[in-house]
């Protein structure tokens, strides 16, 4: 499987957060499934990189070409992809991968996250969704969803739509296994 991760690429991130995606990626890596990422080489984003290599797994780089400008590459992509925009590489990730892994991550992470879920909400992909929600990073956004379903501005069915654990046996276990019929969905009541 190619398995995107979607993470923070921020260079201040506590050292917990690293390691356990660093060995993610690494689990993955030694059971055959490939990285797609957004080709940073910091944060999370290069934990999940770092732990693919040393896995031995095969690594795919998604990111504009502005961003060759810096130095914030991971410079051992097996290749990498230059769509033109930021909104073309979410798109390229979307389409070519077969789940989707979200670390705890910035404003951008929140966005590629609401924004796969949004497309299976819509019956647009039907791909897993887990959050890995180490050190419970993701509670209060969690608690806002759980909210926004109890007051009716979220279907109570969208909840159904990614699994959250903290366990990375349990990650791969989710990415491996879990489907999810998309004929299910109901747009309209």
């Amino acid at each position: 499987m190619i398995i995107c991760v979607f993470g923070s690429s921020g260079t201040e991130i506590g050292k917990n957060y690293i390691e356990k995606t660093e060995i993610l990626g690494e689990k993955l890596a030694k059971k055959g499934h490939a990285l797609m990422f957004g080709g940073g080489k910091h944060g999370l984003m290069g934990a999940a990189a770092r732990g693919f290599t040393k896995g031995g797994g095969h690594i795919t780089g998604v990111a504009p070409e502005f961003f060759k400008a810096g130095d914030v590459l991971y410079d051992k992509c097996d290749s990498f992809v230059w769509p033109e925009s930021m909104r073309d590489r979410k798109k390229y990730m979307e389409d070519n991968s077969d789940a989707f892994i979200i670390t705890p991550g910035g404003i951008g992470t929140y966005e590629e996250f609401f924004e796969v879920l949004t497309l299976k909400q819509l019956a647009r992909q039907s791909k897993p969704i887990v959050i890995f929600n180490i050190d419970g990073f993701f509670d209060k956004m969690l608690e806002i969803i759980d909210e926004n379903i109890k007051d009716g501005f979220i279907r109570a069915q969208t909840a159904e739509l990614f699994k959250v654990t903290d366990s990375i046996d349990e990650v791969i276990n989710i990415v491996e296994t879990d489907s999810y019929d998309i004929d299910k969905i109901k747009f309209y009541d």
